[in-house]
């Protein structure tokens, strides 16, 4: 996965968001290395870190929380993972691996890419959390995402764009797909408050009455349509990637 639509690449220095270099968090093995045999790998860490996540939200995640979840002291934590980060760099990668392997290619570009934002989004509404946490930071990219990554670039592999602009589609699905989800999110918690929502509809419906915003009351007065998130997903989804020009 990759996070917002405009800035998702490593750091010209080689370190990423959480301060580690990419190389160094992807490529090396498990650590720490030296003395004696690590009680807990990084896994068993970036898994307690989703559950609680999956669980209890993003903000329940912290160093010293997940230390508790695993039965470790919160400072050995830290030569797994210096930061906060760096954990959610790890449990963005770790979800991600839930993404493979993705469905066979068709050959239609546009079919493709409409099956990959499925699949992100089923990731994201899995984990509610995922959406927040690919909002305004740069992700290095771990093995997990690499390979989604290489399944959506063949996917665009039919059309004439160049190698920069196929990874500027993907970055914008991505970030299209999780603005989209994290409203759902956020609707969902809406409807879930019917005080709330009715006075939402009151105060659009004061304002498309008072002759100020005539664009807006005459959109408001048009024949709805399937409101379902389902159905919403996929007719934005369609308008985006229908609209798309593979040829540039």
């Amino acid at each position: 996965m990759r996070g917002r639509s405009d800035q998702v690449v490593v750091r010209g220095d080689g370190s990423d968001a959480g301060g580690v270099d990419p190389q160094q968090l992807w490529l090396d093995s498990d650590r720490p290395r030296k003395g004696r045999k690590p009680a807990f790998s990084r896994a068993a860490i970036t898994a307690a870190a989703v559950a609680l996540a999956d669980a209890e939200g993003i903000d329940a995640v912290t160093m010293r929380r997940v230390a508790s979840e695993v039965g470790a002291g919160v400072m050995s934590l830290y030569s797994y993972a210096p930061d906060k980060e760096t954990l959610l760099q790890l449990m963005v990668d770790q979800v991600s691996g839930e993404l493979s392997p993705p469905d066979p290619l068709t050959g239609d570009w546009r079919a493709d890419l409409k099956a990959i934002a499925h699949a992100q989004r089923a990731l994201m509404l899995r984990h509610p959390w995922l959406p927040t946490a690919l909002f305004n930071r740069r992700w290095s990219l771990g093995p997990n995402t690499l390979a989604f990554l290489e399944h959506a670039l063949a996917a665009l592999r039919p059309t004439a764009l160049d190698g920069g602009a196929k990874l500027e589609v993907f970055s914008l699905i991505t970030g299209f797909t999780a603005r989209l989800v994290a409203d759902e999110i956020a609707q969902a918690a809406l409807s879930a408050s019917p005080e709330r929502a009715a006075a939402e509809a009151r105060y659009l419906a004061a304002v498309a009455a008072d002759g100020h915003h005539p664009e807006l009351a005459e959109a408001l007065s048009a024949p709805v349509r399937p409101l379902t998130p389902d159905a919403t997903f996929t007719r934005l989804l369609d308008r985006m990637v229908d609209g798309l020009d593979a040829g540039s």
